[in-house]
Order: C-alpha cells, then structure tokens, then sequence
C-alpha cells in the first residue's frame, strides 16, 4: 500500500501548527526568543496550509507567509486583515535561517505577533 501524499490530511497539519504554537508560549516563558519565533512562524504556515489544503489547494513547499495568505484570501477574503502579522513573522523565519538577514526579534515583538497569531487560529480550529 501507498503512503498518502502529506497534504492528504489537512487535520494532522492544523494539529501540528497548534504543536508549533504551544512551543511559543513556552519558549518565552524559558526566555528562547530565537526558538519562540521560529515555532510561530511555523504555526502560521501549518494553519495556513492546513486551511489551504482542505480547500483543494495542492500542497507546494514553501515557507513565505504572505505568498501562503495570498492563497488563503482568495478563499476566505477576510484573512487579508492578517497580512501584517504574516509579513512581519516570515521576517523572523529569515532572521533565524540567514544569518545577517535581519535581527532577531524581542520577546514583545514575538508576544505581540503571538496574541495575534492566536486569533488567526481561532479561524481554523475545528471545536
């Protein structure tokens, strides 16, 4: 038998970006601002594609949140209020990637895009 394709299931990705979310809220708490932005730009790409891919969307790897949420909003147009939060997170996947690409953001930084973060997942979760 087959493996399924990973974007067969968008539940699993929606369950791995509240994984990645999680590990924000303790990375600050133990101080790791580099780890707690990596893993919130990790939750916002997986809730997006999670979304994505139970729209039909066919999974591309990519890691660019903005390019993702021009997907996202053309399927629900009022995610297009989010396209800050995704400009200013794809930022810190870069910083932690590429060295000299940019500087690491602070703990209010990342707690700001965190609240915010929380609210876009409210959107995708299945209570």
């Amino acid at each position: 038998m087959s493996k399924p394709s990973e974007g067969a299931y968008p539940a699993e990705w929606l369950e791995k970006a509240e994984q990645d979310l999680r590990r924000v809220s303790r990375r600050l708490r133990e101080g790791d601002t580099e780890d707690a932005a990596f893993h919130l730009q990790q939750a916002i790409e997986k809730f997006l594609k999670g979304f994505l891919l139970s729209n039909g969307w066919k999974l591309r790897k990519i890691h660019d949140l903005e390019a993702l949420l021009d997907d996202a909003v053309h399927v629900t147009p009022e995610l297009e209020r989010y396209r800050a939060l995704c400009q200013q997170v794809t930022g810190y996947y870069l910083a932690e990637r590429y060295p000299s690409v940019g500087e690491a953001p602070t703990s209010q930084e990342i707690r700001a895009a965190y609240r915010i973060a929380n609210q876009l997942a409210r959107r995708f979760r299945v209570d």
